[in-house]
């Protein structure tokens, strides 16, 4: 009498082919490993893609500080990087135990997010990280910012990076990083002809008031950049995008602080 086979694939193998129960079987394990080697593949390129990501983020900043006058001796002199700080936006100052590595993880929780009622939620985001990254640089007591805005916009979500000079009121230029904009419409906001409007509009009057706008047409004030024809939508999304991030519910706090000399 031949000893039986404990061994479980062995005997799964050993069924008849159109027994119901190997293809189920076979099917599982099929499912299982190619489900596995899916996560795996996943979790093996998270890192690359996230560092293509930073890498692309670089590369636009990079590009952003050398079309600003003056930025790019100021980075030399320095070492040739900017500083990299996380802000708390409520309080206007670095966040106490969120670091840059640490921040995705930080904003992978509802509780650090602040839900915008109609009256603050004029960008259409719906809801505001309570921490962002900003790139700064200082040379002695003035400090030029580099600042993430994002927004909707016609077609959709609208990221940037604006800069600013050290008035913390004029700005020195701006990066479009993404957008789902109309080709040949809104989606010339990328296009450096239409950027090439930014650099010393100013954000606020003497007042204070934050009077930057997108115009319907070319510009015809300090506060005011050009307008692109056929792409009234996006411009307002502009306009909308920058007004929350530079005001109170956005990036005010941390301005204020800095003009103070508290940053």
């Amino acid at each position: 009498m031949a000893a039986r086979n404990w061994n479980p694939l062995r005997r799964l193998l050993a069924l008849p082919n159109e027994s119901r129960t190997k293809t189920i079987l076979v099917a599982f394990l099929v499912s299982a490993i190619s489900a596995a080697l899916v996560s795996g593949a996943t979790v093996w390129l998270r890192p690359i893609q996230a560092a293509n990501r930073a890498a692309e983020e670089q590369a636009r900043i990079a590009a952003l500080v050398q079309g600003i006058p003056g930025m790019s001796d100021l980075l030399e002199q320095s070492g040739g990087t900017l500083s990299t700080v996380v802000i708390d936006l409520d309080r206007g100052r670095a966040a106490a135990e969120v670091t840059p590595a640490t921040l995705e993880a930080a904003l992978a929780d509802p509780a650090n997010w602040t839900v915008l009622d109609a009256g603050q939620n004029i960008a259409g985001l719906g809801q505001r990280p309570n921490f962002v990254q900003v790139y700064l640089l200082r040379d002695g007591d003035t400090v030029s910012l580099l600042l993430p805005l994002s927004g909707q916009g016609y077609g959709g979500r609208i990221d940037a990076i604006m800069a600013l000079r050290g008035d913390m009121n004029t700005i020195a230029g701006i990066a479009v990083t993404q957008h789902s904009e109309t080709p040949g419409l809104g989606a010339r906001i990328e296009e450096s002809s239409w950027r090439a409007s930014f650099p010393g509009t100013e954000l606020r009057d003497a007042s204070g008031e934050l009077r930057f706008r997108v115009a319907r047409g070319p510009a015809s004030g300090v506060h005011e950049v050009d307008g692109i024809t056929g792409a009234t939508r996006t411009g307002r999304g502009v306009t909308q995008m920058v007004r929350f991030w530079l005001g109170p519910d956005g990036y005010g706090p941390l301005l204020d602080a800095i003009e103070r000399g508290e940053f």
